[in-house]
Order: C-alpha cells, then sequence, then structure tokens
C-alpha cells in the first residue's frame, strides 16, 4: 500500500467514528502479540524488550506496545530518541508512560546518549522513523540504526524498518535490518518491493480499520494536495484553459473560471465564441479571455485555441459549448491535438469520440449517469444500469461497481461518476463520495467541479487524486453552503468555501 494512501485511510477512519488515538492503541496492542508469538517461537528461554522510539506516530506505537508487554509479563527498555513528540496521539502515550511512576511494573527509561548494551538476549523494537522518513537521517538517529544492526538482539521493525523509503524500497543512507517488520492493516509498497534481504519476514498486523476507510473519501484525502513553494511567482501554481460558451450558455464556463481561481490556479484563461465573451468578462476582471469568431465553437477558431494551450498546464472542454455540429468537429481535434492533462464535461461528452481519450492517462472526465451512458455506449450491454446502491447488501453493491469498472476500464484517465453516491473510477482504483445533498441539483454545480478538476490537475496532481480531491470538495463545499443558506444557495455559493476546505489539512 502507498504510504499516503495508508495515511489517508488513518485519517479517513475518523470520519467513521474510529479517532486516530484509538487506531494508535490497536496497533501497539497488535504489536504487542505479534511480538509475544515471534519471542515464543524463537527463543526457549525469557528475553527482555528494548523498544526505540522516534518521535512521530511509529514511536507511539512503541509506546502502547509497551503497555501490553509489560501485562504479558516482559521486562521492557525505552530508549526515546526524543521526548518531544511531534504527533499528538504519542504524546498522549508518553504522558501515559511518565503517570506509571513510581514504577510497579519491569519499565526502564533509558539514556539514549550512553548506551553500552550489546542486547544479547533482547528483542530490540524498532519504532524510529516508519513510514516518516523525510530527506537524509540526522546523525544521532544513523548513529542508532547502526548500534542496533551491529548489536546481538534480535530486530523487529514496526510498518517500515527505519532508514527505508516506503514508497520505494531504497536505502539512501542506512537502514535497520531486521529479522522481522510488523505491517499495519497492508504491507506497505516499499516494503514489499525491497525484499527479504531487507525487510525480514513479513507479518501483517490487522488493527481494526474498516475496508470501507480505504474507499470512501474523507477529511484526509486533502493529504493529496500540494502545498506551494514558498519561492513561487505568478503562474507557478497552475495555468488553466477553458474552452466553452455560446451564443446559448455563457454561465457555465465563467463558473467554472472562478471555480479554478478560487481552488488555487494562478492564471484562467477561457476561449470563448465572441456571442459569450462580453457576457463572460463582465463575470470576473481576473479572467483572461480570449474572444473567438462566431456564434459557437467552430474550426477557424482551432489555431487561436492551439495558441492558447500552449500557455498553459491543463485544459477544460465542455462548459456552455453546445451541440452545434460544427462544434463537435473542433472538439475531436482538439482532443487528438492536446497532449496536456485534460477534462471533459459537460456538452464535450455529447461530442467527443471515446476512441479519441482512451489512452490519454492525464484525463478526467465528469458524466452524471445519462452522460456515462451515452459516452460509453458501445461498451455498455447493460439495459438497467444505475447507480442505486442498497445500503445492506454487500453481494449487489460489489456487482454494481464491478460493472461500471469493467466499463471505465476501458480508458486509462479517470472517471467522476456523479450520483446521490459518486465514484471515482481509474483502471481498478476506487474511491466512493458521500458528500453533497440535494440542493447540489441547482444549475453550475457540475461546472463548479469540472473548474476544480482542471485547476488541481494544474496543480500536478494525479488525474486520480485530483478527480478524489475534485468530487470531495465540491460536495463538501455544497453541504457547507447548504447548512448556512439552505436549499436556495446557488452553485457560486459553494466556490466560496474551497480555499477554507483546503487549508483543513489534518496535522
Amino acid at each position: 500500500m502507498n504510504p499516503i494512501d495508508m495515511v489517508v485511510t488513518d485519517l479517513n477512519c475518523e470520519n467513521l467514528g474510529i479517532s486516530r488515538l484509538a487506531l494508535m492503541e490497536s496497533a501497539g496492542k497488535s504489536l504487542s502479540d505479534e511480538i509475544a508469538k515471534i519471542a515464543t517461537f524463537n527463543f526457549s528461554k525469557p528475553v527482555k524488550i528494548a523498544i526505540f522510539t522516534g518521535s512521530g506516530g511509529n514511536g507511539g506505537d512503541g509506546l502502547v506496545a509497551a503497555r501490553h508487554l509489560l501485562n504479558r509479563g516482559y521486562e521492557v527498555e525505552l530508549y526515546m530518541l526524543s521526548q518531544d513528540f511531534k504527533d499528538s496521539n504519542a504524546l498522549k502515550n508518553f504522558e501515559i508512560i511518565k503517570n506509571l511512576k513510581p514504577m510497579l511494573s519491569r519499565l526502564k527509561i533509558n539514556s539514549i546518549d550512553d548506551l553500552d548494551n550489546d542486547f544479547k538476549d533482547y528483542i530490540i523494537i524498532d519504532a524510529i522513523l516508519g513510514t516518516g522518513i523525510k530527506g537524509k537521517l540526522k546523525n544521532k538517529v544513523k548513529n542508532i540504526i547502526e548500534l542496533i544492526n551491529n548489536s546481538a538482539g534480535f530486530t523487529i521493525s514496526v510498518d517500515v524498518p527505519s532508514g527505508l523509503d516506503p514508497l520505494t524500497g531504497d536505502v539512501y543512507d542506512i537502514a535497520i535490518i531486521p529479522e522481522y517488520t510488523v505491517s499495519f492493516h497492508k504491507v506497505k509498497t516499499g516494503v514489499k518491493i525491497a525484499g527479504e534481504e531487507k525487510v525480514g519476514g513479513i507479518v501483517i498486523s490487522d488493527i481494526g480499520i474498516p475496508i470501507e476507510a480505504e474507499y470512501f473519501t474523507g477529511s484526509g484525502d486533502l493529504l493529496r494536495l500540494k502545498n506551494r513553494n514558498e519561492s513561487s511567482h505568478k503562474g507557478n501554481n497552475g495555468k488553466v484553459l477553458i474552452i466553452g460558451g455560446s451564443l446559448d450558455y455563457h454561465g457555465a464556463p465563467a463558473i467554472a473560471g472562478m471555480s479554478a481561481l478560487k481552488s488555487g490556479a494562478d492564471l484562467v484563461y477561457i476561449a470563448s465564441p465572441e456571442s459569450a465573451s462580453d457576457n463572460i468578462k463582465s463575470f470576473s476582471p481576473n479572467f483572461i479571455v480570449n474572444e473567438l469568431e462566431g456564434d459557437y465553437l467552430n474550426l477557424k477558431n482551432l489555431d487561436d485555441i492551439l495558441k492558447d494551450v500552449d500557455k498553459v498546464d491543463s485544459v477544460l472542454i465542455g462548459p456552455g459549448a453546445g451541440l452545434n455540429e460544427e462544434t463537435g468537429k473542433l472538439l475531436n481535434i482538439l482532443v487528438s491535438k492536446i497532449k496536456k492533462p485534460l477534462v471533459l464535461d459537460a456538452d464535450a461528452l455529447k461530442l467527443v469520440e471515446l476512441s479519441l481519450i482512451k489512452n490519454k492517462e492525464n484525463l478526467i472526465i465528469t458524466p452524471h449517469l445519462f452522460e456515462f451512458k451515452s459516452f460509453f455506449s458501445k461498451l455498455i450491454n447493460d439495459d438497467d444500469l444505475n447507480l442505486n446502491f442498497k445500503e445492506d447488501d454487500y453481494e449487489y453493491n460489489k456487482e454494481k461497481i464491478l460493472k461500471f469498472q469493467s466499463i471505465t476500464r476501458n480508458i486509462k484517465g479517470t472517471v467522476i461518476l456523479k450520483g446521490h453516491y459518486d465514484l471515482v473510477l481509474n483502471n481498478k482504483k476506487l474511491k466512493i463520495n458521500k458528500t453533497g445533498n440535494p440542493g447540489m441539483t441547482v444549475g453550475g454545480t457540475g461546472d463548479a467541479l469540472a473548474g476544480l478538476s482542471v485547476s488541481l490537475l494544474s496543480q500536478d496532481i494525479s488525474s486520480y487524486d485530483a478527480g478524489i480531491l475534485a468530487i470531495y470538495l465540491n460536495g463538501r463545499a455544497g453541504d457547507l453552503a447548504e447548512s448556512k443558506l439552505g436549499d436556495g444557495f446557488l452553485a457560486t455559493d459553494i466556490l466560496e468555501y474551497y480555499g477554507p476546505l483546503m487549508g483543513e489539512i489534518i496535522k
């Protein structure tokens, strides 16, 4: 499992009512159970336990394990690299350890600075870094890793051996070489790649995370957002182009443009026919509007639009474009020529040929069910294909999801399928979004979603992650608008909540 996805899953447990403190308690208890099994299997006489902890969540897991191992009758020694715990739940467990004084159990808290122990007849628990490795290791950490590797102790790493990259399995400096690695919930990607010589035997320990925490969107997904570089300047955080509008529709590209700006894009270009351009300009002075010849998008506009494509990081095609035959010809040519991250929405889903987008990985399409059936019509054999899930019928819901996955696997991009429960589909990957409310049937909320999607793509976020973020944020913003304004809120009201929500990343 990708370490980012694991952290996201942990955080999304909060949305299900399972606190991170409860998960840490479960992880520590599970770790102590696995240590006891390993000790019984590998040692014929009693052993002591030496637990080395870092300042993050991995260290907190070690502190919880210490309590449970003491209750099992083990003699436990703690070696904390720091008592300044950065993880709030680890800090709470350190407070518990301090509250155990005067000691009535066999626990020793030893200094890390004057270690004089070869750890013979010890099990050493590596709870130093886990998935929290960032950049080069500090000398203090390197020295401890070296000491553990050179000791006579039997080493068990928690989640990921300290010093091993949890994503790639590479060791850039030095890493613990354990006899076993105990991974919580699922094996991390880097541990799987690294192989036994780097991670020892792998033990997977269940800590009570429901499978739904992996598949439901939640506030933890905000970790997928990119941080702005402090030295960045205008345009570094996303430039988008919106191609749409027509004689009949000018609000859609304007709402999409404001959505892109409100969700962090630096610059928004809008290429629109002259029949819609003045109204789009009047919507906001923040837009850079390219006024194109004609009442509808047409083949004469091709060269002008391609010049705009060269200026931006991502492109949205479709809002308010209409269904003019020549507009369709233009959009199909544009889709075949544009190599940049792309979003197709609204009328583009009725005009663009499926065959043109099959191999585009940096692609998001945003259909509701009717548009989905139309776009994928050649691949759909089920006349009763619908989005009606049953709250308590696992087999029915599984079959429903597999049907949609079998269709969307025919393209490499990401599909945001809008419904009561929204689906984000990309090959075998799936997310289910439960944010949003009936008030979002008001016109323009789909345009807001499309603008949010293209903005996130412009910020160097993958199509799948951008799809997850877009549908979650749009729905959450709609829920906030509904709670404040009732059912009479507008699509433009939703946009005001994007910024505050994107600042809600759980630390």
